[in-house]
Parts: structure tokens; C-alpha cells; sequence
């Protein structure tokens, strides 16, 4: 169970200042919170979704994929730069 000194910490950490009032009306807060968390918590897995048939893979399998670099020209002539089979970009990290 969580305390008003628990919602004092929580409070210093996220850089809030709270009244004695809003200390007591979080720690209800909190509570109901942690108390649905844990309902939650007991409801069916997603195992148990799949198997009723409610959740399928929907992606398919990658049987033709196109052969390397055959793109890369086009792309490149596209490019405002480029640096060998690049694209140059400016830099932003130093």
C-alpha cells in the first residue's frame, strides 16, 4: 500500500509542489489506480486471444524480394549530393 510520504517522493521527483490536501486525495487516487492495475492483470493473456481465433499475423511472406542495387543508381541521380554510392547530407553532429 502506498503512503503520503510514497506521494511525497513522487511529488520531489517529478518537481511538483503538492498541498497536504492533493497529497491525500493522489493517495486515494493511487490507490484505486493500482487496485484496476491489478484486475488488469488477471484478465486472459494475448496466448489466449490467438487462440480464439481474434488476433492473426496479417503480413506476408517476402517471396520475391528485387535483386540489390538496382535502385541505387536512380536514387542516386536524385540525390542534391552524393559521396560515392551515397548520399551526402550536411553535418549536425559534431
Amino acid at each position: 500500500m502506498i503512503e503520503g510520504k510514497d506521494i511525497e517522493k513522487l511529488a520531489l521527483l517529478a518537481r511538483i509542489a503538492i498541498t497536504p490536501e492533493e497529497r491525500d486525495t493522489f493517495l486515494t487516487e493511487i490507490d484505486s489506480i493500482l487496485a484496476y492495475i491489478a484486475k488488469v492483470n488477471k484478465a486472459p493473456t494475448a496466448g489466449a486471444l490467438t487462440q480464439a481465433g481474434l488476433v492473426k499475423n496479417v503480413l506476408r511472406e517476402d517471396t520475391h524480394p528485387h535483386d540489390s542495387e538496382i535502385y541505387t543508381a536512380d536514387i542516386l541521380s536524385q540525390a542534391p549530393s552524393r559521396e560515392g554510392n551515397f548520399v551526402k547530407v550536411k553535418k549536425i553532429l559534431s
